[in-house]
C-alpha cells in the first residue's frame, strides 16, 4: 500500500519501521528539538502532499506532535497504543510497533498516493552539478533552501525533490538559472 501524505517520525529507526508497513516518504524529526528547517520542509509538505504525524507514544512524541501541530495545524495525526509499540523490555517506540498496527493506523487517516512520476531527472541533477562536481554540496544546500524541502545529500537528492512533486523548471527556478531549449532534447 503507497501512502500519498509524507509521514513524520522521530528517526532512522522509525522509517525503516514504517516502510516495512507501508510505501511512504518520511520526515524525521531527529528528536523532540525540532529545528526550524525541519519544521518549515513539514509545512511545505503539508501544503504539498499533506503530512500525517507518526511519533513515539510516549511523552517526547507527544511533545513532537504539539510542536508541529501549533507551526502546521493542517497536518493529520496516526496514533499507535503504547502497550504494543514496545519491546521486550518495556522499550517504548514506533520501531517497536507490530508491522500491521502501523499499517492499521496510517491507512485510517492516509489518502490514496497521488505523486507516482519521475518530476526531476538525475541527468538534470548531475549536469547542474547537484550531485557531482566541485560544488555539489553548497548547491544542494541553495537548492535545498530555496525550495523549502530541508538540506539533504546527493543520494537523498533525486528521491525528496520527486517526493514533493518538485518539477525540473522548479529546480532551475529555485537556483535562479533559465532552461535551455536542447537539455535532452525534450524541452
Amino acid at each position: 500500500m503507497k501512502i500519498n501524505e509524507m509521514i513524520v517520525v522521530e528517526g532512522k529507526d522509525d522509517t525503516t519501521r514504517v516502510k516495512m508497513a507501508v510505501e511512504c516518504d518520511t520526515i524525521e524529526t531527529n528528536g523532540s528539538a525540532i529545528n526550524d528547517e525541519t519544521i518549515e520542509m513539514i509545512a511545505h509538505a503539508a501544503e504539498v502532499r499533506g503530512v500525517i504525524v507518526l511519533t513515539d507514544p510516549d511523552y517526547p512524541g507527544n511533545k513532537i506532535r504539539k510542536t508541529i501541530e501549533q507551526r502546521v495545524p493542517s497536518v493529520k495525526h496516526a496514533f499507535i497504543d503504547a502497550d504494543i509499540a514496545c519491546n521486550k523490555r518495556g522499550k517504548v517506540g514506533i520501531e517497536h510497533a507490530p508491522v500491521e498496527a502501523i499499517r492499521e493506523a496510517l491507512l485510517s487517516v492516509s489518502s490514496p498516493f497521488e505523486h507516482d512520476s519521475e518530476t526531476v531527472s538525475k541527468a538534470l541533477l548531475v549536469d547542474l552539478g547537484l550531485i557531482i562536481g566541485p560544488h555539489a554540496a553548497s548547491k544542494r544546500k541553495e537548492l535545498c533552501k530555496n525550495l523549502r524541502i530541508g538540506y539533504c545529500n546527493g543520494k537523498q537528492l533525486f528521491h525528496r525533490l520527486n517526493a514533493f512533486g518538485i518539477t525540473e523548471l522548479d529546480v532551475l527556478d529555485a537556483l535562479n538559472l533559465e532552461y535551455k531549449e536542447n537539455h535532452d532534447g525534450d524541452k
